[in-house]
């Protein structure tokens, strides 16, 4: 066993665990952070949407040096069917703005950095280290951490579970349940390779400006899912992801998903010509503010990933991965200061705060709209994705016939396929769970 105690322990260094060892570092809490990989990011290849409001509350200066790709000043949704797509994009000159609002980024130069700044707080940083188990005493109460180093345990008044979402110790532990098929989705990703000046004749960009695609329709062959493309320096990330259970479901394989989503007539002259140096695939939380489990208990508490806290609709990971970091280490901080023992009824501070803060607010709005999506994929992800796309090309094709009997044609198909009172509840549903 390691002889030295610390305050803290954090498993993991994605976006919850450094954010959360920075913080207790800088709060002068003697902190040990331990990550499998090689290195912090070194299992993180694929690009990524940063959003600089929360990394701005962990390092203000962050802009000087990090590994930041472009600045974000379009958005494009697409609506697919196999050979179109129907768009909606916001594009603002006001994002061109002195400290932009998103970025893209590469998770493996980033996370390093990220880690970096950990060490520089004063945290110690252990990599290649695997946490088999927690350590915990006689009453149960958390105590530490097993690994498979030599020396193997290490104590410290609290653990912090920033594993992700399929990080096997909290589930080991009885901390949680395994994550249900229904509640992850699986994303497969490549990078594109491009010369700069190709992408941004190609993306309609200049200087360091960005573009991120996000797309629904038949490209998921019916399951719930999505498509998307970030426009890099010199490289596009590209990727779609389905529900796990969805996979399971029709057998479809993802990476045959993804070859059919490149080779679309609305992305294939995107990435024409492009080397692919770089593929991976990795599993998102997707069951929202129902799936959350308990956060906190005897000397531990659940960040990130982990704690399933992502916003799928508005495709928010990192954000809150990192305030979910954030308020766990400002929570414990709060609790040493007091000089309270770290056991639940202490604790539980770190939910309220999380409660009090957007990352539960946005989650609690949403939290009927993944069940809705599972439940309806057909609808949402292909029969209407269709209608929409057949819709547009009669009422743009010119061909003689007058328009009035378009639009009664239009309307007939959708109430064909759907029914008007199914219609009427597919409406009503999607704006109930909306709201």
């Amino acid at each position: 066993m390691i002889e030295e105690k610390f305050d803290a322990i954090v498993v993991g260094a994605g976006m919850a665990g450094n954010a959360a060892a920075l913080t207790m570092a800088e709060g002068g809490m003697k902190v040990l952070q331990l990550e499998r990989g090689e290195y912090s990011g070194s299992k993180n290849v694929q690009g990524a949407i940063l959003y600089a409001d929360m990394l701005e509350k962990l390092i203000p200066d962050f802009r000087e040096d990090a590994p930041l790709e472009r600045h974000l000043v379009e958005q494009r949704f697409w609506m697919m069917d196999d050979r179109s797509h129907t768009g909606l994009h916001y594009r603002s000159e006001d994002f061109n703005e002195e400290k932009p609002n998103r970025y893209t980024i590469i998770r493996a130069q980033f996370d390093k950095w990220f880690s970096h700044k950990v060490r520089e707080a004063g945290a110690t940083v252990l990599c290649e280290t695997t946490v088999t188990d927690l350590a915990r005493d006689a009453s149960g109460k958390v105590i530490g951490v097993k690994t498979d180093r030599r020396d193997g345990e290490i104590h410290g008044d609290v653990v912090v579970l920033a594993e992700g979402v399929n990080g096997m110790l909290g589930t080991r532990a009885g901390l949680r349940e395994r994550p249900k098929p229904e509640k992850v989705a699986l994303a497969v990703k490549e990078m594109h390779f491009l010369p700069r000046e190709t992408i941004e004749a190609r993306f309609n960009l200049r200087g360091d400006e960005g573009v991120v695609i996000e797309a629904v329709g038949t490209i998921s062959r019916g399951m719930t899912g999505m498509g998307f493309i970030y426009a890099n320096k010199e490289c596009i990330s590209l990727g779609i992801g389905c529900l796990v259970a969805d996979f399971q479901r029709t057998g479809e394989a993802p990476y045959d998903l993804l070859d059919r989503f490149k080779r679309h007539p609305s992305v294939a002259p995107l990435i024409e010509s492009s080397e692919v140096k770089e593929y991976s695939a990795h599993l998102i939380p997707e069951g929202g503010f129902k799936a959350i489990p308990q956060l906190y208990g005897k000397g531990w508490v659940v960040v990130g990933d982990a704690a399933q806290l992502n916003n799928t609709i508005h495709r928010e990971g990192s954000n809150l991965a990192m305030t979910s970091g954030r308020i766990a280490a400002e929570a414990i901080l709060k609790i040493k200061s007091r000089n309270q023992p770290l056991i639940p009824q202490n604790l539980a501070l770190y939910k309220k705060m999380l409660d009090e803060s957007f990352v539960i607010k946005d989650l609690r709005k949403y939290k009927d709209m993944p069940a809705l999506m599972h439940t309806r994929s057909q609808n949402f992800f292909l029969t209407y994705p269709q209608l929409v796309s057949k819709a547009m090309q009669n009422f743009l094709r010119v061909d003689g016939t007058p328009k009035i009997d378009k639009e009664k044609l239009a309307l007939k198909s959708f109430t064909n396929a759907r029914s008007r009172s199914g219609l009427f509840g597919d409406a009503f549903r999607l704006v109930r769970a909306w709201r």
